[in-house]
């Protein structure tokens, strides 16, 4: 009778797993870290919140050797931005915090459709075993007010400091979607904001990105 009960449970969980968009079909997609021969290129640095200062060291590092980009955490709050305005996509990140003995608070974010100061923004939160909603200051009714769906988040995917984790990103017409290392975890369906910018968080902690791709729809 365990024995059952234990198949049915592992049966289940596996049913609860989507692949991504990327695995389910990997042409079209732009490698957006490795389209010039000089690192970076096309990404700009901007301060938070918007008007702020920057520190005039980068803590933005491409390793070429792993493709990886990793953000050392250590100059102040800002976000890398994409220097190509974005319409309908899909944003395929992977993600993971380097963990910090006796530290908690983990925070970052991948941004999309965002003002290109990040006055206004859309978030899809990035956490220790937390985050996996959208949330930002959007366009509602010509004007920017804040908006938050975690308690609309239908279930706690991301994994712990030290994991990788895999996010997508699907914006498409008033319609933005989430998925977190095998479902959708939330859907926004108010999105007034037609087209933006794409970008990474830098909010104190050291965080590596890979495979960081865009597919046009």
């Amino acid at each position: 009778m365990l024995a059952a009960v234990l198949l049915a449970v592992l049966a289940g969980s596996s049913q609860d797993i989507e692949q991504s968009a990327l695995e389910k079909d990997p042409s079209g997609w732009i490698d957006m870290l490795a389209t010039s021969d000089v690192p970076l290129e096309g990404w700009t640095r901007e301060p938070l919140p918007p008007g702020g200062k920057l520190n005039e060291q980068s803590q933005w590092i491409l390793d070429k050797a792993t493709g990886h980009l990793i953000c050392q955490g250590d100059r102040g709050h800002e976000w890398l931005r994409l220097d190509q305005i974005l319409a309908d996509f899909v944003l395929h990140v992977e993600w993971r915090f380097t963990t910090v003995p006796g530290k908690k608070g983990y925070n970052s974010g991948i941004y999309v459709r965002n003002a290109s100061d990040a006055k206004m923004w859309h978030q899809a939160q990035c956490g220790d075993a937390s985050g996996g909603y959208l949330f930002g200051e959007s366009m509602f009714s010509y004007s920017v007010k804040p908006f938050n769906l975690r308690k609309e988040m239908a279930r706690q995917r991301v994994k712990p400091a030290g994991q990788w984790n895999t996010y997508e990103v699907t914006c498409k017409g008033r319609n933005v979607s989430l998925w977190v290392n095998g479902a959708v975890t939330n859907v926004w369906h108010g999105c007034e904001a037609p087209r933006g910018y794409v970008g990474l968080e830098a909010e104190g902690w050291r965080i590596e990105f890979r495979n960081v791709k865009v597919k046009l729809l």
